[in-house]
């Protein structure tokens, strides 16, 4: 089958197109043909190896995975022995393991079946962003600041916390603002010429590496921040860095402080099948993959990027 490979860590030229073995499921595994991969700054790090930290799951001289991708959506190929929840034929959409390939593997408890109203392509620009922000929202609502609004997890922020009633304002760059007002907000600003002010409720921050304290002076008294993204710390801890300051504050103050990790969970996939018309701003063929990922590390997506087969 064909797959994105890469032998080594660096920037997008070292992905390529290459044929490798078709997998096979485990005894609780579904086999799905991908018919899309979502793209997405959890493959940027695996194929960049940054931060250096990371390369404790990732591989420490060179990737334990030569293919990346965890997003998908597609048909069910073939199912292990002990999987009843799906069949060969099943339309679905979640989180596998080196998805950017013609097949893909995936647990059962990661996967749902793909809404009818949504395309392969919408579906695969879901799952990891959408339960991101999902995670986010969790604690704290009513006045809600988004800041890298215009990104993929920003973008799901937004519009599920105008689904479910909160007044969002969003912060995003310039060539971004209209595309973030049609995802819902009451407030658009450009982060780079507009101050921000107010007091809010919650306040997620998906990209940037704005100060804790510049962010904890924009909360309520007993408001929460989470913090979902980051790439602008050193190069042994990224974002972490500013992560781990949070937590050692957080004991401290009134306000609630977070740095939630997600995981796709079905209960996430089910309840992101409601939406009729998620931020899926384009698709490129498997092989332009280094395109997709050059376009995302310099921040030029608004929204959500797919690969199809």
């Amino acid at each position: 089958m064909r797959a994105i490979v890469q032998d080594v860590y660096g920037d997008a030229g070292v992905l390529r197109v290459d044929e490798v073995a078709r997998p096979a499921p485990g005894g609780r595994e579904v086999l799905v043909e991908v018919c899309a991969a979502g793209v997405d700054r959890g493959a940027w790090h695996a194929m960049t190896g940054l931060p250096l930290v990371a390369r404790l799951g990732f591989g420490l001289g060179r990737p334990r995975h030569r293919t990346i991708g965890m997003d998908l959506a597609g048909r069910v190929a073939a199912v292990g022995a002990e999987v009843t929840e799906f069949k060969p034929g099943d339309e679905v959409y979640g989180s596998g393991r080196s998805t950017w390939a013609e097949f893909a593997t995936a647990k059962p408890a990661k996967l749902f079946r793909k809404p009818e109203h949504l395309s392969f392509d919408q579906a695969a620009c879901m799952p990891t962003s959408g339960a991101t922000a999902r995670l986010v929202l969790a604690k704290g609502r009513g006045d809600v600041l988004v800041l890298g609004a215009g990104g993929g997890v920003g973008a799901f922020t937004v519009m599920l916390a105008k689904a479910r009633g909160d007044r969002v304002t969003a912060a995003t760059s310039a060539g971004k603002i209209e595309a973030v007002k049609g995802f819902g907000a009451d407030t658009v600003v450009d982060y780079a010429t507009t101050p921000l002010e107010g007091r809010y409720d919650l306040i997620v921050e998906c990209g940037g590496n704005r100060p804790l304290a510049e962010l904890r002076k924009l909360l309520k008294p007993r408001g929460t921040l989470a913090i979902a993204g980051g790439e602008d710390g050193g190069r042994f801890l990224g974002g972490l860095e500013r992560s781990l300051q949070l937590l050692a504050v957080s004991p401290f103050t009134r306000q609630t402080l977070r740095a939630p990790l997600a995981l796709t969970r079905r209960a996430d996939l089910e309840a992101l099948a409601a939406l009729t018309d998620p931020p899926l701003e384009r698709s490129y063929p498997l092989d332009e993959a280094p395109t997709a990922m050059r376009r995302l590390a310099e921040g030029r997506v608004t929204g959500k990027l797919v690969l199809t087969t």
